[in-house]
């Protein structure tokens, strides 16, 4: 968490009792403001059921530098589903079971079984369950933002692919930007719009059909 001073090989003084306590006072208001924000973020998401929003996604790396948008659909439990407005069609669909990635043209439709995802956009899948940020997340920091807050940390299970995950909240706990950061130096950056919450869904809404003529494949996300 932030704000709180930590020393490598503090004096002897500052082990007396009286001291330890002095120092834990002066760090425990912004750690009790970490925890705030960190459980506003956790039961405005938790009270939700659906939610509808405009993306603006961002990727640098790879030699790669581009710009996509779309809407995303979000339904509890585990349903997903990215569609991208450029090239229309475009779709990364989490269905409960598996993850689908098609772009129109290609001769596959990649598959992945959820609990085998890592994409970039799977960290959002904290989302569409019970949500609680302290067990999503290693080396948890709070830091202010003109939006309100920035939290950032390392992905559980993601950490031999990210290297930080930051994400941009408002003071009421909605998430406005996320920012993933890869340790071969990949840049990926999400911005939310337009949200609506609690929205009708169908089942129909997050099942992929496979194009006739194309061919599915089991194996990792594509960039």
């Amino acid at each position: 968490m932030s704000g709180c001073i930590t020393l490598a090989n503090p004096p002897r003084a500052l082990l007396r009792p009286t001291v330890l306590l002095l120092l834990l006072s002066l760090c425990a208001p912004l750690l009790a403001q970490d925890t705030t924000i960190l459980r506003k973020v956790d039961d405005h998401y938790n009270h939700l059921t659906s939610l509808r929003t405009h993306y603006r996604e961002h990727y640098a790396g790879m030699g790669m530098d581009r710009d996509e948008e779309g809407t995303l659909l979000l339904r509890k439990p585990g349903r997903m589903k990215w569609s991208y407005a450029e090239p229309a069609g475009k779709v990364f669909v989490l269905d409960g079971k598996f993850a689908w990635f098609y772009t129109p043209g290609d001769p596959q439709a990649q598959r992945v079984p959820a609990k085998k995802l890592d994409d970039l956009r799977s960290p959002l899948r904290f989302l569409l369950g019970h949500t609680q940020l302290t067990k999503e997340l290693d080396q948890i920091n709070v830091t202010s933002d003109p939006a309100g807050y920035r939290i950032s940390g390392v992905p559980k299970g993601l950490e031999q692919r990210l290297k930080l995950l930051t994400l941009v909240v408002t003071p009421a706990g909605a998430i406005q930007q996320m920012r993933l950061e890869e340790v071969d130096g990949a840049v990926t950056e999400f911005t939310f719009s337009d949200m609506q919450e609690n929205v009708p869904t169908r089942d129909s809404d997050f099942i992929f059909t496979v194009p006739p003529g194309v061919t599915v494949v089991d194996g990792l996300a594509p960039i």
